[in-house]
């Protein structure tokens, strides 16, 4: 069987033909790894979690193609921004509520 040579490319690098065997794999040096969390406005925090919630992202994280951790982040992320829309809608709903409560005679003073 003779072994076919994968041409050295960018796109052979970014599909994994190259690097991804655990042999090549080494850890990124700490000043690095802080770097890389300042550009990314990271910080490192420790949570501690039921296995089971663990194991779900992980299995998620394979369905979607990432790993747990971002994907925790991502879902962080979500539920949040859900958080901040109902607060905001709540705030409107209140607004339109006490804008309605405002007596005619003070609607008329307004308009004049």
């Amino acid at each position: 069987m003779k072994k076919v040579k994968t041409p050295n490319s960018a796109e052979a690098w970014d599909q994994g033909d190259f690097g991804r065997e655990i042999k090549y794999a080494k850890a990124a040096e700490k000043k690095l790894g802080s770097q890389i969390d300042d550009a990314l406005d990271l910080q490192m925090i420790s949570i501690r979690l039921e296995k089971d919630l663990i194991e779900s992202f992980k299995l998620l994280g394979t369905k979607y193609d990432m790993g747990y951790q971002p994907l925790m982040r991502e879902a962080l992320k979500r539920f949040v921004e859900g958080e901040f829309k109902l607060i905001a809608s709540e705030a409107l709903e209140k607004q339109k509520v006490s804008k309605s409560k405002i007596s005619p005679i003070r609607k008329i003073r307004r308009a004049a």
